[in-house]
């Protein structure tokens, strides 16, 4: 979440018009996250997140976003439900941006996660693999192996100006996965971005997963190694295994990995770390001027990178033998 597109009140107001929310009492904008246009809006029927897509969202990937939404929380996924207007429509237009309105979901993200909590991550994150079984649209992951090369050669010749020989590990790490990436892995809908601030808690109960617009059809444990990276690592790159253990357990309680999915762990973790590295470090090169925006540290998956490199059995990651 960020702000790249500033909204007048004006063009606001005449947006909710169409939409049976009540009237707008405030409005504030997201300055997390570096991917879309967010606000925080307060109407006198309650609380909603306003987002403008932007970037690397296409507008034909936006009704699989929505429908998915849709239709995880009739499977009883608690997930934000996008607001249709008047029309039954909910994708709208605003300040020349595709736009939707979603429900505001109660709770706070966490910074420093306790196994706890990671273990009640794995478990939603099974039930989301699980809602997903039965959707019936389908969309690539087109920020899979095939874009990391294209991506590090669109920042290749500044790579060592953000930290040095960072350009030849990232091309060692691309060698490596693609020659190696598994295939063939169980497969459907996953959400390919679940980081910490995208999962609310109330305490140690997790009330809620958000910010779907990285969902597409994958592996699920590469979903899994997504998680692992972004929930079981200090920004040092220290791999916490009490974290990695209760996340894998809270997912298997739920989902059993296939034998495959096992051995396949450690790769899935690598090219998770490199995918986002990658988009962090796009990112960090090509703020526009202007924005409302705090890119993410490419580093920190260089450093946790460090750990995957060494890493050859899923029990390095915590899962019991």
């Amino acid at each position: 979440m960020a702000v790249y597109t500033e909204v007048s009140d004006e063009a606001l107001t005449a947006f909710l018009a169409a939409y049976d929310i009540g009237g707008l009492l405030s409005y504030k904008g997201i300055a997390e996250g570096v991917e879309n246009t967010n606000f925080f809006l307060h109407t006198t029927a309650g609380s909603y997140i306003l987002t403008l897509y932007e970037k690397r969202v296409r507008v034909d990937d936006l009704p699989f976003f929505l429908n998915l939404m849709e239709h995880l929380a009739t499977r009883g996924l608690a997930c934000p439900q996008p607001i249709r207007n008047r029309g039954g429509v909910a994708l709208g237009e605003l300040c020349g941006r595709p736009a939707v309105i979603v429900s505001f979901l109660e709770g706070v993200s966490v910074r420093r996660p306790t196994p706890d909590q990671c273990r009640a991550l794995g478990q939603a994150l099974a039930g989301l693999h699980a809602a997903g079984s039965d959707f019936g649209m389908r969309r690539d992951n087109n920020l899979s192996v095939a874009a990391w090369g294209p991506l590090f050669r669109g920042a290749e010749a500044q790579a060592d100006g953000v930290s040095p020989g960072l350009a030849d590990r990232v091309r060692g790490d691309l060698a490596v996965l693609e020659a190696g990436w598994p295939r063939g892995l169980p497969t459907g809908v996953i959400h390919a971005d679940l980081f910490t601030d995208n999962v609310f808690f109330i305490g140690d109960d997790l009330s809620g997963l958000i910010d779907f617009y990285f969902a597409c059809t994958d592996a699920f444990a590469y979903d899994l190694a997504i998680c692992l990276n972004a929930w079981c690592f200090d920004a040092d790159g220290t791999f916490h295994h009490d974290r990695g253990a209760a996340l894998i357990a809270g997912y298997e309680a739920v989902r059993p990995l296939t034998p495959d999915e096992v051995a396949a762990l450690p790769i899935l973790c690598r090219g998770a770390a490199l995918r986002f590295l990658l988009t962090r470090l796009v990112d960090w090169l090509n703020v526009p001027p202007g924005a409302l925006v705090q890119p993410k540290d490419p580093l920190e998956y260089d450093r946790r990178l460090t750990f995957h490199r060494g890493a050859t059995r899923a029990e390095d990651y915590g899962r019991a033998a």
